[in-house]
């Protein structure tokens, strides 16, 4: 049995959504978990094992992703449809408290949430994103997302991703690159390696202007007063370093760790990563008791 039970809840506009519950204790906020923008609630599956059950970890896959269904229309996949969804998650589940960890779209997706409901967040991660993107990283993004291809088996998936992420990754070897190709691409019914998205979330991309989005600093002003870690990879072509430091002057409660020779983005078993988080986990305040 996998250490998470399989939960699902419904958007506004009728989408069936997906999330794994990995059970924790009720003394303290529950780890909310969301993945980057191709990605899904099986990025976080280390580290969910790791921090539970002395945490209770909720990773979601964002709509059009993984188990979650696919959008009717495209352009709702966008990151102010992602925060209506997880603020509808949230109340299903009565959480009043949470510690959100984003990886790139997911961390957007928690600045914004802060901007709505700053009260709730007990603390932050942010994995290697920030109010600005770098335009490099942004056309390397439009280069591949949206753009379907097929495996016969899954070492030539895991090959593929080697190829366009060895740069990112250099010190991984072929049993990592099999364990990331098993996080972005499933088994399609004709028996070939697909991958794991709705091809149309790049749909947005092409709306001349769409890219400009809210303002995310001032988003990013509802974290200043909040337990953040911020993460940066040290050779990311998203999260620019001068980005990540006047992040870490404007959040009063905030921590920048650099995780040496990887991109975008860091993994979160990365030793740096992991005792920062670890250590961030440690500032959380436990839930106060009923009664």
């Amino acid at each position: 049995m996998p250490p998470y039970e399989n939960r699902y809840w419904w958007s506004n506009d009728g989408v069936r959504l997906h999330y794994r519950d990995y059970p924790g204790p009720n003394t303290r906020p529950p780890l909310l978990c969301l993945p980057g923008l191709t990605r899904n609630a099986r990025d976080y599956d280390a580290l969910a094992r790791r921090l539970s059950p002395a945490w209770r970890v909720i990773t979601v896959d964002l709509r059009g992703r993984g188990d979650s269904g696919y959008a009717k229309d495209p352009m709702s996949y966008v990151p102010l449809t992602y925060v209506q969804d997880i603020e509808g998650l949230l109340a299903e589940l009565g959480v009043e408290r949470y510690v959100a960890i984003g990886t790139s779209l997911g961390g957007i997706v928690t600045m914004l949430l802060a901007g709505t409901a700053r009260a709730t967040l007990a603390g932050v991660v942010l994995n290697d994103v920030g109010p600005e993107i770098m335009p490099e990283g942004l056309s390397r993004i439009r280069g591949y997302v949206g753009k379907s291809n097929t495996w016969p088996t899954w070492l030539h998936a895991a090959r593929a991703v080697a190829e366009a992420n060895e740069s990112v990754y250099p010190a991984f070897q072929l049993e990592d690159w099999l364990a990331m190709a098993k996080r972005l691409y499933r088994l399609n019914s004709a028996g070939r390696i697909v991958l794991d998205y709705d091809m149309k979330i790049a749909e947005p991309f092409r709306v001349p202007g769409n890219e400009a989005g809210p303002d995310m600093w001032r988003a990013l002003d509802g974290l200043r007063a909040v337990p953040t870690l911020v993460l940066r990879g040290a050779t990311s072509d998203v999260f620019a370093a001068s980005v990540a430091d006047r992040m870490a002057g404007v959040l009063e409660q905030g921590e920048l760790v650099t995780i040496p020779a990887i991109g975008h983005a860091p993994t979160l078993d990365e030793p740096e990563a992991i005792a920062a988080i670890d250590r961030l986990l440690a500032r959380i305040v436990p839930e106060p008791a009923a009664g």
